[in-house]
């Protein structure tokens, strides 16, 4: 999945601006706008996978973050790109999700809270979640925070929530996430 952060870019034959997202399995042409892009791209390889920065005039890549997906899911499984909104003060509380996956903060802040250990991140910071590990989200008090994320989960989800509250007494609180679905594709695990 390719996500536009900033600017515009022709992907596969598409014209994508400011946060739009593309998404294939086949290689595709990408190419820059007249004033530029700046574009995140996940990718889900086989271990050992080429990792290759995309190449071309005046294009730099640089990996954010990669990351062994030891949690995959059983059967059938499904690719998941998608943005999470929160209001000023916005918090997810004790959750989990049903597959792992990358997320990258695109406005505002938020802290993760996991293994007993909080975290902060600003824009473009990247960072991984199992899935199955307990994870509560607090986002900045002063301003709205979104990130991408993009997750393997079981094809079953498709097109439903991969959310899962660990305390019951959670269930019964306001979820105020706002969420974007941009890619929900049945996919296979590429072989090594």
């Amino acid at each position: 999945m390719v996500f536009v952060v900033h600017g515009s870019a022709v992907i596969g034959g598409q014209t994508l601006s400011d946060g739009e997202a593309w998404h294939g399995e086949a290689a595709a042409a990408i190419a820059p706008g007249n004033d530029g892009v700046t574009w995140w791209r996940f990718e889900l390889t086989a271990a050992g996978g080429s990792g290759d920065p995309l190449a071309g005039p005046g294009v730099r890549s640089q990996e954010k973050l990669a990351a062994v997906l030891e949690t995959i899911p059983q059967g059938e499984l499904l690719l998941r790109g998608d943005s999470v909104g929160f209001p000023p003060g916005g918090c997810a509380y004790l959750h989990k999700h049903a597959g792992p996956g990358i997320r990258c903060l695109v406005e505002g802040g938020i802290r993760i809270d996991t293994h007993g250990r909080s975290t902060s991140y600003g824009p473009g910071s990247a960072w991984y979640e199992t899935g199955s590990d307990p994870v509560f989200a607090q986002a900045a008090a002063d301003r709205p925070s979104r990130f991408i994320r993009v997750m393997v989960l079981p094809r079953s989800l498709l097109g439903k929530s991969s959310f899962q509250f660990v305390n019951e007494e959670d269930k019964a609180k306001p979820r105020v996430q706002q969420y974007k679905i941009f890619v929900d594709v049945p996919v296979a695990m590429p072989k090594a």
